[in-house]
């Protein structure tokens, strides 16, 4: 069998952040003062988004890893720096713990008065951030393919990226809040399968012919073959609060495009399964992140979420050294260790009472390469009180199906 060609599973990251008022930590507008002072040093790589406490970014087309690794931090970076000059702060989750959407600005562009016009109070209350990985393809064909497989992964790495328990003030007894908030928008969650990318396109000129959208990217699905670019877009996580997450998190990706991709060469194939059986593992995971139960279909039984995880890692072993990616896949394990986003969150209001302080560390993370427990955090100032419990990794020596 020739030699397979990893080279084209390429690496996009976008990130959406909020934007702070330093001293009381609740979303500020910046007025776009970010983006134009941003765009002078790294031009189109940092955007407006609809909500002006609202900062997107995107990185370069990245061979691996490690470039992407060093792209998102350099963003990270710079936009952290300039904001400071300007007198913000930044901060990186899927929500915001407290500040309300209704108090929030638009930004004035045409493409988001139209959208906001269009949907009303779902689009302006949609005050969320979310991280996009795009993993290049070969072929668009092959995209379609890989795109039908890997949305049966899309609940387990969702459930890795969970960093939003909190919206407007409250405790939603949610690990991610924000697809929640999202789900109010059409076209968005997991799709269905389609037979061929000749079917997927001819799906998208019937919604422009009847006027349903525009043009494709009005289709917010987790997971899509992106319209013009030779992609599988991933867009079903949370913002993660650090830099080692969010690769960590494109890097599990890219690995399952690749292990797909290896299947189809020796004429395998991963099981198919319905959009409506996915949904119950994106409900769970939604829920309760990492510490719950997913359904493990082909068993017919629900299955502790990190042994799925660990057997995930375990499905992926094959490709990651021709990838390049081990050592950043192996960050995983540190979210098995320290939790996600929301776990850590949660374990600081859970010592403090206090959602200022549940913000402050996430700005606070938001420069660090790795975790910070809430106990480092709360011990050199990040936060004033309280002590991290760690997760305790679920032991098996069970097998099962992912």
């Amino acid at each position: 069998m020739a030699a397979l060609n990893y080279k084209s599973f390429t690496l996009g990251v976008e990130e959406e952040y909020m934007v702070l008022d330093p001293a009381s930590y609740e979303l500020k507008s910046h007025e776009q003062k970010i983006v134009h002072e941003g765009q002078k040093v790294i031009k189109d790589k940092v955007k407006a988004e609809m909500h002006q406490a609202v900062v997107e970014v995107g990185t370069d087309i990245c061979n691996d890893v490690d470039e992407a690794y060093n792209d998102v931090s350099q963003l990270r970076k710079t936009i952290s720096g300039i904001a400071d000059q300007l007198g913000f702060a930044m901060a990186a989750a899927g929500t915001h713990p407290f500040s309300h959407w209704e108090s929030q600005l638009i930004t004035d562009h045409a493409r988001y008065n139209e959208i906001v016009n269009e949907l009303q109070e779902a689009a302006r209350s949609n005050l969320i951030f979310g991280l996009h990985v795009h993993v290049g393809m070969e072929t668009r064909e092959m995209a379609n393919h890989i795109a039908n497989s890997t949305r049966y992964f899309l609940p387990h790495i969702y459930a890795l990226s969970t960093n939003s328990p909190f919206w407007e003030g409250r405790q939603t007894g949610y690990k991610s809040f924000r697809t929640k908030v999202f789900d109010k928008f059409p076209r968005t969650g997991i799709p269905e399968a389609f037979d061929s990318i000749e079917s997927y396109e001819n799906y998208v000129k019937l919604l422009v012919k009847t006027n349903c959208i525009d043009n494709a990217k009005k289709i917010w699905w987790d997971l899509r073959v992106h319209p013009f670019f030779n992609t599988v877009e991933f867009r079903i996580c949370d913002v993660p609060m650090t830099v080692e997450e969010t690769i960590a998190l494109a890097t599990l990706f890219q690995a399952v495009c690749a292990k797909i991709y290896k299947l189809r060469s020796q004429n395998l194939n991963f099981i198919q399964y319905s959009r409506a059986l996915i949904n119950e593992n994106k409900w769970r995971a939604s829920r309760y992140g990492i510490d719950g139960r997913l359904i493990d279909f082909g068993k017919e039984e629900e299955v502790n979420t990190r042994v799925l995880i660990s057997e995930l890692l375990e499905f992926v072993n094959d490709v990651v050294d021709h990838l390049g990616s081990r050592h950043r896949l192996a960050h995983v394990n540190k979210i098995l260790e320290y939790g996600t986003g929301a776990d850590r969150q949660l374990a600081i209001f859970e010592k403090t009472k206090n959602l200022v302080e549940v913000a402050k560390y996430i700005n606070g993370q938001f420069l660090k390469g790795n975790l910070i427990p809430s106990h480092t955090a709360l011990q050199s100032g990040l936060c004033t009180q309280g002590t991290y419990v760690q997760l305790s990794l679920i032991a098996t020596s069970h097998q099962y199906d992912l």
